[in-house]
């Protein structure tokens, strides 16, 4: 299957106008790890329905959010028409990573959430996002930790797709990069029958260095 523009446009319009696909609360890894940075600019990638975006944005960053889907883009620029404030300080913008380069930073974050691309594609999308970054900025990764395929929770299976926050790092010169947190997080979510499951986040945050 290719989870190109054609399949998230297609994922976000048979959920039908009204009907959200993701919670509309933001990445909890987000919050956990974003939430001790000064506010400044960001580039939040894959950004879908825009509850990341949102909330970086009343936290006081100016974000440009990218997405493959020109769908989920309306939806998100839709559900902040009634916050002025919160809506001029996001740039939404449509673009497909894996044809074009990211937007011309640097970038003082740059957060990707579950973005999960064939490991073809993902190492050479990862290091045009890693070059996104400022100097001292910070990069942060997360993702669905493999084991999760173990669980009773729906991910996609196909190779590559899912990944460890160790093969992440492990694409970053140390020499340019300070880890400062590679680490599998369990959190707690509901399968399609409703029951409780313990799944792991792949997360990686990195800072680059001077």
């Amino acid at each position: 299957m290719d989870f190109d523009e054609a399949f998230w446009d297609e994922r976000y319009r048979e959920h039908g106008e009204h009907q959200a696909v993701w919670s509309g609360q933001p990445n909890a890894q987000l919050v956990a790890e974003a939430a001790d940075l000064a506010p400044g600019s960001v580039l939040d990638v894959g950004a879908g329905e825009g509850a990341d975006a949102v909330w970086l944005a009343r936290h006081g960053w100016r974000v440009t959010a990218v997405d493959i889907s020109s769908v989920a883009l309306a939806r998100a620029a839709a559900a902040v028409d009634d916050e002025p404030e919160t809506a001029a300080r996001i740039s939404w913008l449509h673009l497909d990573l894996v044809a074009a380069q990211p937007p011309e930073g640097p970038f003082d974050l740059v957060s990707a959430q579950y973005l999960h691309l064939p490991a073809a594609q993902r190492d050479p999308v990862y290091r045009g996002l890693a070059g996104s970054v400022a100097v001292g900025g910070t990069l942060l990764i997360v993702g669905h930790h493999p084991s999760d395929l173990e669980t009773s929770v729906r991910r996609p299976s196909a190779p590559g797709l899912l990944f460890t926050a160790e093969q992440i790092a492990a694409e970053l010169d140390p020499r340019d990069w300070e880890i400062l947190t590679c680490t599998s997080r369990p959190r707690a979510t509901s399968d399609a029958d409703g029951a409780q499951v313990t799944v792991q986040d792949s997360v990686l945050r990195a800072r680059r260095r001077a």
